[in-house]
């Protein structure tokens, strides 16, 4: 339905002294500080992990070598979502308004409602990061105890004992993450980036 002079009596005679409640000071785009972005013209994307190898065994003289075989691991898919919202305003409402263009106020609205989407699309990844319905490549949620490894056994990514945020159980975290390995048992240097933490 148009937004029409019926919704907007007010605005349709002399006498008002403010409209309020469309604009509100906003915080700046949260997700984009936690994710890469990058573009697409697919309906989806897909990241395949490959397995390397483990490491090199040592060689006697007049031994055969060592052979190995690498391969892919899991894929993990990532399907394109459109979000769309709209609005129409009837001639005659925008025209007839006295204290500006109520489409000018509704655009800024629909951006504010965009802007408010992403954000709640990139915190649903952190939200559901232990949910056993948001699985990922591997089959397991983003955050646990249990991805399995391509060479066998499972790498963990939580705490062995879940714990508040403080300055141990951080310290404990950033010595886990340092301690990374990958699927055939060889060190890979990761650090902590960002601390992620809600307001509550």
């Amino acid at each position: 339905m148009a937004l029409n002079r019926a919704l907007f009596t007010k605005q349709l005679n002399l006498g008002l002294n403010t409209v309020f409640g469309m604009e509100y000071d906003r915080y700046p785009e949260q997700w984009r500080e936690i994710y890469s972005t990058e573009q697409s013209q697919k309906a989806f994307e897909e990241d395949v992990q490959m397995i390397g190898f483990g490491a090199a065994p040592t060689k006697a003289e007049g031994a055969a070598i060592s052979y190995e075989s690498g391969r892919e691991g899991f894929v993990s898919r990532y399907v394109h979502e459109t979000i769309a919202l709209a609005f129409s305003i009837t001639e005659e409402a925008e025209e007839d308004g006295l204290y500006g263009s109520l489409g000018a106020k509704y655009a800024r609205a629909l951006a504010r409602s965009m802007q408010h989407t992403k954000e709640i699309k990139g915190a649903n990844i952190l939200n559901n990061a232990t949910s056993s319905s948001q699985l990922g490549g591997d089959g397991q949620p983003l955050l646990s105890a249990s991805h399995p490894l391509g060479g066998g056994g499972t790498a963990s990514n939580t705490l062995s004992t879940a714990a508040d945020l403080s300055e141990t159980s951080l310290e404990s975290l950033l010595i886990q993450i340092a301690q990374a390995e990958d699927d055939r048992g060889i060190p890979i240097a990761l650090t902590g980036q960002k601390l992620i933490v809600p307001p509550t």
